[in-house]
């Protein structure tokens, strides 16, 4: 990868992209997060509306909130969006509503796992983390069921108009339970020391997927080094093994890696400048979405465990990201609470008036019920 200087060019950031058969009028996503604005687990008509208003203020990729896929041991939050064929027509108001603004949606395919709370979680080794457990370790069979759940709520997502799914492998959720080795001590060739072991299943429920979907469906995969319940974790120790896991996803079907960290400009490892994002990308050669506090200056799990509000730090980020892909560190930049305050950020920041943007605030999460307690008492034990 190019590590020479560029200049900071934001215009880098408003250029199209195509990615597999879908483009996008320029590099910016929002990402999923959860907003309780879901009825019995559809979107309400007030979610699709503020879909499309992050649409109509310039961001082209809209990511759906994390969505229980259709199988039930997906998740017990009580405000929790499910993708099943009960709620096809609320994701499908919001696949309408983006559209009619000139942006693309995509649905983020979701299962909790060991997260769960109440001791019927299925996960890959009955661990929510070291030394934490929750539910027990899925069957063979379960995860098999598990796997169909995924393709089916893939194919309403396709039915409905969205331009592909997001598989979610991250942030200590089911997924991201099989990739990382604190979570995962399966000894079935599903878990262990080995990443090809780890990322096997997540990497299967890709290729089941695909095979659903077509060739033409595009198919993000999300994942972390950090955990919500270990901001240090790694699922790859080292670039190497970042790398392989990174070439079994696209091996296995997906079109674009979406690298999850708290702060997009930190380093991943010592000696090189590379974000995880940038290190992915060089290691499969695949399109890259980063994210992590574009637009703040602290990152949302301090937001949610500290309740700290976050100060504006839009000018040197956009000449950061402006930077690194320039120098093709990443492809698209996904930015999380600066569209939950300003659903104009994107318009914004292209016509450089960055002193017009609202900056977020803790208030505007609201009032949402979702359930903490694996995440705080693994933190309380730090």
């Amino acid at each position: 990868m190019d590590q020479t200087p560029h200049p900071a060019d934001p215009s880098i950031l408003f250029t199209p992209i195509t990615l597999n058969k879908t483009t996008f009028r320029n590099r910016w996503a929002m990402p999923a997060m959860q907003r309780g604005m879901c009825e019995a687990g559809s979107p309400s008509p007030a979610l699709a509306d503020y879909y499309g208003r992050r649409a109509q203020g310039g961001t082209a990729l809209i990511i759906g909130e994390s969505a229980a896929v259709d199988h039930p041991s997906a998740t017990i939050q009580p405000t929790s969006a499910h993708i099943t064929p009960a709620t096809r027509d609320g994701w499908a108001r919001c696949v309408d509503a983006v559209r009619s603004h000139g942006g693309e949606m995509m649905l983020q395919l979701w299962h909790e796992g060991a997260m769960r709370t109440d001791g019927q979680a299925l996960s890959a080794s009955g661990l929510a983390h070291p030394g934490k457990p929750s539910g027990r370790a899925a069957t063979l069979d379960e995860l098999a069921e598990i796997r169909d759940g995924f393709a089916r709520s893939a194919r309403i997502a396709q039915e409905i108009g969205a331009c592909g799914v997001e598989v979610h492998a991250a942030h200590g959720y089911f997924l991201d339970q099989f990739l990382w080795h604190g979570s995962n001590i399966r000894d079935d060739g599903y878990g262990g020391p080995l990443i090809a072991h780890r990322a096997r299943f997540p990497a299967e429920i890709v290729s089941a997927i695909r095979a659903e979907c077509g060739p033409d469906f595009l198919i993000s995969l999300r994942f972390s080094q950090w955990k919500e319940v270990d901001y240090d974790a790694k699922v790859a120790p080292s670039p190497d093994e970042l790398a392989e896991m990174a070439r079994i996803f696209r091996d296995a079907g997906v079109d674009v890696l979406h690298a999850s960290t708290r702060r997009f400009w930190e380093a991943e490892w010592d000696g090189d400048n590379r974000n995880l994002a940038g290190w992915t990308k060089a290691g499969a050669g695949l399109p890259v979405i980063t994210v992590g506090s574009v637009g703040l200056d602290t990152d949302v799990m301090d937001v949610f465990m500290k309740e700290i509000d976050p100060r504006p730090r839009v000018g040197i980020a956009i000449e950061d990201l402006a930077r690194r892909m320039a120098a093709g560190e990443f492809d698209m930049v996904a930015v999380g609470r600066a569209l939950i305050g300003d659903p104009d950020f994107v318009s914004k920041v292209e016509a450089g008036d960055y002193d017009a943007i609202r900056t977020f605030t803790r208030a505007d999460l609201g009032q949402l019920e979702w359930d903490l307690s694996i995440v705080e008492e693994a933190h309380a034990t730090q």
